[in-house]
């Protein structure tokens, strides 16, 4: 179920909800779609795809990324919902990656088919912040650029400041080599710099 406009996030969710273009498409995933509250949230925090725990449990970032994501930024994660707006380029659990570590990679047709409710989420909410957190948020939204050249730089997308993340699964080495630790710190130190000006325009 897929309307030609959407005025409202929730009239939105709704149809995103019961998205099944990627099953019928013949693609084995694990889950329904998985969606976040919109409660005003002017930042938007945009991952690979649901995990195991996150499909089970149809909300994002519940799982130990999560954890860990929200120690990156450190916010409680009451605070972190209530901050970001989540979404995924994908919004299914893929399922196991075949060799066994990890959770299997969208395919590209898959990303297509999910790409509509990214653009009309950004359409509708044009946050002031958006984190894309992986390598294939980053390619989605600023096109391919390795980890070590853009985890710790800001850029723009229309009226948003953009500020890239590593993916903080267990299963990526790129976060062993103290260098890329330090880019992370760059990068949530940005955000906590975008977040505090919401915070200033707010009073």
């Amino acid at each position: 179920m897929r309307r030609s406009s959407y005025r409202s996030i929730s009239s939105l969710q709704r149809d995103n909800r019961v998205c099944r273009a990627c099953v019928e498409a013949g693609y084995p995933l694990e889950s329904l779609p998985v969606t976040a509250p919109y409660t005003g949230q002017r930042a938007y925090i945009l991952g690979q795809s649901p995990g195991v725990v996150e499909g089970a449990e149809r909300r994002p970032w519940r799982g130990r990324a999560g954890r860990t994501l929200r120690r990156w930024l450190g916010m409680e994660e009451d605070d972190f919902y209530a901050t970001f707006y989540c979404a995924s380029v994908t919004r299914c659990y893929p399922g196991r990656a075949r060799s066994g570590r990890g959770d299997r990679t969208p395919t590209p047709r898959e990303q297509e088919l999910c790409a509509f409710w990214r653009e009309w989420e950004l359409r509708l909410l044009t946050p002031e912040l958006i984190v894309p957190v992986g390598g294939l948020a980053i390619t989605r939204l600023l096109g391919s650029s390795p980890l070590a050249s853009c985890v710790g730089r800001t850029y723009t997308e229309g009226d948003a400041i953009v500020v890239p993340l590593p993916h903080p699964s267990g299963a990526s080495s790129w976060l062993n080599d103290p260098a890329n630790r330090a880019r992370i710190g760059q990068a949530t130190a940005h955000i906590r710099r975008e977040l505090g000006r919401f915070e200033v325009v707010s009073k």
